[in-house]
């Protein structure tokens, strides 16, 4: 039995330079459709062609090269983060909210490898 259980979603976070250009790139290479571009929080998701994996494009203006971070869908944030903490898991700071969209966290496996826990706070499925 898993310390957490986590939901039947996973975003593959990448990090780009410019999300609506790297959008079209993955419409036109791998036939993925964006399903949102959040602009103020400098965010945008691509659904790709296997079902509950989408690709996040975060914006940076110096994307560190060879970044991917799987985002796993979660209920409760706040009680996973706690007893992955309890159990000495190493997180990246505290939980990042954007309200009425979503509140993320970073955590790292034993290797330094980053993952990252996010509840959906729009009211749709983890």
């Amino acid at each position: 039995m898993s310390l957490i259980s986590l939901g039947k979603t996973i975003t593959i976070s990448l990090s780009v330079k410019d999300r609506h250009a790297s959008a079209e790139w993955y419409k036109g290479m791998l036939g993925f459709e964006a399903i949102y571009h959040a602009d103020e929080a400098g965010w945008s998701e691509l659904q790709t062609n296997t079902q509950g994996v989408t690709i996040g494009l975060g914006e940076h203006t110096r994307p560190a090269p060879g970044n991917c971070v799987p985002v796993f869908g979660i209920a409760d944030l706040d009680a996973a983060r706690q007893k992955l903490e309890q159990a000495k898991v190493k997180f990246d700071g505290e939980t990042d909210v954007v309200e009425g969209m979503v509140k993320t966290a970073t955590f790292y496996d034993p290797d330094g490898n980053a993952m990252m826990l996010a509840e959906d706070l729009t009211g749709g499925v983890d």
